[in-house]
């Protein structure tokens, strides 16, 4: 899988970092969009899960002041700290970094974001992720699932070329809208509502505490 190779090939491992980075400041803004409207008053901490850096994070941040964040990253990730957009944004008070693995255990939020990580694994692991999720889930908690996601057969769109990328990429896939319904139900969340930004490039699939 291209993350094993990534902690065995160190040029590999630079050139994954750069290109995730470079697709963050486009999804983040159209996560932006298709969030434009939404009411964020009844989260008070919000918990990026793999979320690298902390791009996403920091735009909700900026775009919302009363919340507070948390990313949660490998060790290998969080530690690298000329790269934390926290640090770079002065945002350092209200964005913690903790180091963990989603498929252990995450920590306590009001609400979750998975920003194109779900496409990464099969089935039973991106139920495992988010059950792990809905363990530390705290009262009313809510998940964002943030994907590519694949529209009607005939309808053109880059997931579907993107999902031929996953095939010989890992464990992942591109999945429509019932897919990741079903895979948060199964998780034990209760499917909520879907946000599309204008040009519909990618969808966030929203889950809240059964």
């Amino acid at each position: 899988m291209a993350f094993d190779h990534a902690r065995e090939s160190q040029d590999y491992a630079e050139r994954f970092k750069q290109a995730m980075t470079s697709y963050s400041a486009v999804q983040s803004s159209l996560v932006l969009d298709a969030l434009r409207g939404y009411d964020f008053s009844g989260i008070r901490t919000f918990c990026d899960v793999a979320g690298g850096y902390g791009h996403l994070m920091c735009a909700l941040l900026l775009a919302n002041p009363n919340l507070r964040g948390i990313v949660l990253d490998l060790p290998e990730v969080v530690e690298d700290v000329h790269e934390l957009w926290a640090r770079k944004l002065g945002l350092d008070e209200r964005c913690q970094y903790v180091a963990g693995d989603m498929f252990r255990a995450v920590p306590k939020a009001d609400a979750y974001s998975l920003k194109m990580i779900l496409h990464d694994w099969n089935d039973a692991e991106c139920i495992e992720i988010l059950s792990n999720i809905r363990k530390a889930a705290a009262g009313a908690s809510r998940v964002f699932v943030v994907e590519h996601v694949v529209p009607q057969h005939d309808v053109p769109h880059f997931s579907k070329l993107f999902d031929i990328h996953m095939m010989c990429w890992g464990t992942g896939q591109e999945r429509t809208e019932a897919q990741y319904t079903s895979l948060l139900e199964r998780a034990g969340w209760k499917p909520a509502d879907s946000y599309y930004p204008a040009n519909r490039q990618m969808g966030i699939i929203t889950g809240v505490c059964a």
